[in-house]
């Protein structure tokens, strides 16, 4: 199976599980309309298909794992919703439509985001209440801490602090760990913990996470400049107008896109030790240079 065929596979198992999460109305005025609006309205599902992708690397169940993976991906879909508020990003559009808050209000898409961070959470313990395993247990841990201040939260805050400020590259590196890189890096570790690798297989795929998600922001970044907005399905060239911190503005565009060459190598460097067994994460590590995953 090349990546192709194993995004197009999983996609739909992740698509599947998403649609059966609201199955029937609740008569709750709007909020599972809004929910259910960003939450399966399109997206990459890059998160899900790496916690698979780790999952199948370590001979681990992939039954097991698809609840974790779309966990964190109602995680990651609540993030954008926040992220495109006024008061955050102030994105007008996201994965190629309105965003939930030109949609349904500000204060629906706040409750559409607090709704999806809710549920992921209200899933991982019910898996856990249902068959209580240290790796189970683990997993959670793994998602609860990278969504939190010291993860994802923790990188929007440095970057709602640093606009139209100046940023040196150690603080500019940690933005990015944690408001991209840490939920990328979890989606791969929860893989392999519920694989129950051996901590140096942890060690390798923490290492490739951490290279993996910083080559996906400086990617994004660069597309800001030059890509479209058809491809990237949100308004291009918002960085640079409202003064945010990326590594364009950082480095300058040529600079970022060697930076980024070298990150994908050093992202697949890390799983060389499984040679063939790894090909597919090798794959969506050139895939997400030139993001068409």
């Amino acid at each position: 199976m090349d990546i192709s065929q194993f995004i197009e596979k999983y996609s739909g198992v992740i698509e599947k599980h998403l649609n059966l999460l609201y199955p029937a109305d609740s008569g709750l005025p709007v909020i599972e309309e809004a929910m259910k609006y960003s939450l399966l309205g399109g997206g990459k599902r890059l998160r899900p298909l790496l916690a698979i992708m780790s999952c199948q690397l370590f001979d681990g169940p992939m039954d097991e794992v698809v609840p974790y993976a779309c966990c964190i991906e109602l995680i990651h879909t609540y993030s954008l919703i926040h992220d495109d508020l006024p008061s955050m990003d102030n994105d007008d559009y996201r994965r190629g439509r309105l965003s939930n808050h030109k949609v349904y209000g500000e204060g629906f898409a706040l409750l559409a985001g607090d709704g999806l961070l809710n549920n992921a959470y209200e899933i991982l313990l019910d898996c856990i209440i249902s068959n209580p395993t240290e790796s189970r247990i683990k997993a959670a841990s793994i998602i609860s801490k990278a969504a939190g201040i010291y993860g994802m939260i923790g990188g929007q805050a440095i970057d709602l602090y640093y606009e139209n400020k100046k940023i040196d590259i150690d603080r500019l590196n940690e933005m990015h760990s944690k408001k991209t890189g840490a939920l990328i890096k979890a989606s791969l570790e929860v893989g392999a913990v519920i694989s129950q690798a051996a901590e140096e297989d942890m060690e390798r795929i923490r290492l490739y996470g951490e290279k993996l998600g910083r080559a996906y922001q400086i990617s994004d970044d660069i597309l800001d400049v030059v890509g479209t907005k058809e491809k990237m399905g949100k308004t291009i060239g918002k960085d640079a107008k409202e003064n945010k911190s990326t590594y364009v503005t950082y480095y300058g565009l040529a600079k970022s896109e060697k930076l980024l060459t070298e990150t994908v190598y050093d992202a697949k460097q890390a799983l060389r030790a499984y040679g063939s067994r790894a090909k597919l994460l090798m794959e969506l590590a050139d895939f997400i240079a030139c993001r068409d995953a």
